[in-house]
């Protein structure tokens, strides 16, 4: 299958998923001019937070779709008027929509930059792997070598997670990725390999079996990063990803680590 039509074909998912998460329709990410919607709590939405979305945003490089409380929608057409989409997302924006929002008791999260498939890679074999399901994954939970393969230091019935593949030198760990099912048959992967066995391509290798074992299952893989983490960047896009949309949210200040 061809790259356009691989991607295509995650990309109508996304379209979907984003629609529920946002409170919008997939058609509004094709709009001419930035959207606005009432935050809700729609079935089958991705939730990084609780309770209802006070503000959350997403572009794929055109426009961009903003759900939030209607106490802020004022602002927001103020703000998002006659702007690019994409330029909501830079510092100069992000400043003046995080003093409005501390008014309320919120600031902004980081930028998270997210991908797709786009292509087909068929991993040739690196070093021996284990894989783990479901509860078999438990042992790991509050392991501090594993933050982004399992993110939580306990079980989240909301982002449950699903599957993960270690990579192995002889009985010692050498790096772990995971996915967790942030919505349903939506899985998002994390990785994580231990400092003195990196940049030897563990790390690619396990996203790519990981990938593969998802796209298998009928589920769709996804994967997010940090705008400056060029690392795990290259790591998604080696092993067959590709940029796909660029989202963030306003938490809570009392939430603050």
């Amino acid at each position: 299958m061809k790259m356009e039509q691989i991607f295509k074909q995650f990309h109508e998912k996304l379209l979907k998923q984003l629609s529920l998460d946002l409170n919008c329709s997939p058609a509004d990410f094709g709009a001419q001019e930035n959207v606005i919607t009432e935050s809700a709590l729609n079935e089958g939405r991705r939730s990084y937070s609780p309770g209802k979305p006070f503000l959350e945003m997403a572009t794929l490089g055109g426009n961009t779709v903003i759900t939030a409380n209607a106490r802020l929608h004022a602002f927001l057409r103020q703000w998002s008027r006659n702007t690019d989409g994409h330029r909501l997302f830079e510092l100069d924006h992000l400043i003046q929509l995080n003093g409005m929002l501390k008014a309320y008791g919120y600031k902004m999260a980081p930028t998270h930059h997210m991908f797709l498939p786009c292509r087909e890679v068929q991993a040739e074999e690196l070093c021996r792997v284990r894989w783990l399901y479901e509860e078999e994954i438990t042992p790991f939970y509050g392991d501090p070598r594993f933050p982004n393969a399992i993110a939580y230091p306990k079980p989240c019935p909301v982002r449950p997670d699903r599957i993960a593949v270690i990579a192995l030198d002889g009985d010692r760990i050498m790096g772990m990725a995971g996915c967790s099912e942030d919505a349903p048959r939506f899985q998002q992967i994390g990785i994580d390999v231990l400092p003195e066995y990196r940049s030897r391509g563990i790390g690619a290798y396990l996203v790519t079996l990981l990938k593969n074992r998802i796209i298998e299952m009928g589920d769709t893989p996804f994967y997010g990063t940090a705008a400056a983490n060029l690392r795990s960047q290259n790591i998604a896009v080696k092993s067959g990803f590709r940029p796909a949309w660029v989202e963030t949210e306003a938490v809570r200040l009392e939430d603050e680590n």
